[in-house]
């Protein structure tokens, strides 16, 4: 379904017509493929739900499974308020029901589910996370607290506003302590200049098992505009230092939401899969030399990034991004990496 974002909505909107526009064969169609990185939601202005996910999933590509990422869907409407986002982690199950029926296709989605609980809670942060345990009925995996910060306020999500220091206050990491001792993982979404943050976080507990979302959100927006050569060192100065914990992985993609600066979006048609190589290799490979693809992940980060490109496409990208390594490297890069750490 077409997104109608509001123009100060932090969204690029959908438009399926001009997507419908850019129809490519997938590539190695039998590669079997879990996407890490994806929302299901239902908006005033925009619902995306599990049939719309499987039309996009139905693109000849082998998506043989998927991990929902929280945000903010169907929390509940009533009860403690640390324990509202339950409420996503029950709508999710829900959804990955009617997938198990095979209704929606063969791949079974959000077979692993992050949700979110609020770690400045401190110890009793530990209850909510038992509360999506036992509400995700197997599938629960971790955790996602949103961090993306930045001086611009222009920058930042309305929906989320977290303080500038978040990881280093007491009470969120006596909350942070409480994911290794159930098994659960810590997803990170920040930005760029945020990643040094994130590797004293990664050292500080060497026991938690922690994913960079987006590649570590390079900004090419706001001040940021028409100064990517230099955001760019930046980043892969705090990429290299990340790799040196070894309990971070990384996911590959997200570079099609509106703060990448890209403007995939302003096209008369929708990229290509060569457009989104020639823009992602350094970043894509930049990554993978750093943390290797034992620790590396592609996710499509739908339907956020479908405002830029259609799925078949992404996936035709990531293909190609990918033609140089050896057979192992491709495996671990579309499969068994994200197998791995989310327990697949």
């Amino acid at each position: 379904m077409s997104s109608t974002q509001p123009a100060h909505s932090p969204y690029l909107a959908v438009r399926e017509e001009w997507l419908a526009q850019r129809v490519e064969p997938a590539l190695d169609p039998t590669l079997p493929i879990i996407d890490p990185h994806h929302h299901l939601w239902d908006r005033a202005d925009w619902r995306y739900l599990i049939r719309d996910f499987a039309a996009d999933l139905a693109q000849g590509h082998n998506i043989v499974s998927t991990v929902f990422i929280q945000c903010r869907a169907m929390h509940r409407a009533t009860g403690p308020d640390a324990f509202k986002p339950v409420g996503e982690t029950e709508f999710v199950v829900g959804q990955a029901a009617m997938s198990e029926s095979g209704a929606y296709g063969p791949a079974r989605v959000a077979l692993g589910i992050v949700g979110h609980v609020d770690l400045r809670h401190g110890t009793l942060a530990r209850n909510v996370l038992e509360a999506h345990v036992a509400a995700g009925n197997g599938r629960f995996r971790g955790i996602r607290h949103i961090s993306t910060w930045d001086e611009d306020p222009s920058l930042l999500n309305p929906a989320y506003q977290p303080p500038r220091d978040m990881f280093y206050s007491s009470e969120f990491r006596e909350g942070f302590a409480q994911l290794a001792p159930l098994g659960l993982s810590f997803d990170a979404w920040l930005y760029h200049r945020q990643i040094p943050d994130l590797a004293k976080l990664a050292q500080a507990f060497p026991g938690t098992q922690i994913i960079l979302d987006h590649v570590g959100g390079p900004l090419g927006i706001g001040p940021y505009a028409g100064q990517r050569d230099a955001v760019f060192a930046e980043w892969k100065a705090s990429i290299r230092d990340l790799a040196r914990c070894p309990n971070v992985a990384v996911k590959l993609g997200g570079l099609g939401m509106r703060i990448g600066g890209f403007g995939f979006e302003d096209g008369a048609l929708p990229p290509s899969s060569d457009e989104l190589v020639a823009a992602w290799k350094p970043y894509i490979e930049t990554c993978i030399e750093a943390f290797g693809a034992a620790r590396c992940m592609f996710q499509s980060n739908f339907p956020v990034d479908k405002g830029s490109y259609g799925y078949g496409v992404f996936w035709n990208a990531c293909k190609k991004l990918a033609a140089g390594v050896s057979p192992s490297e491709k495996a671990a890069l579309f499969h068994d990496t994200a197998a791995r750490v989310y327990r697949i």
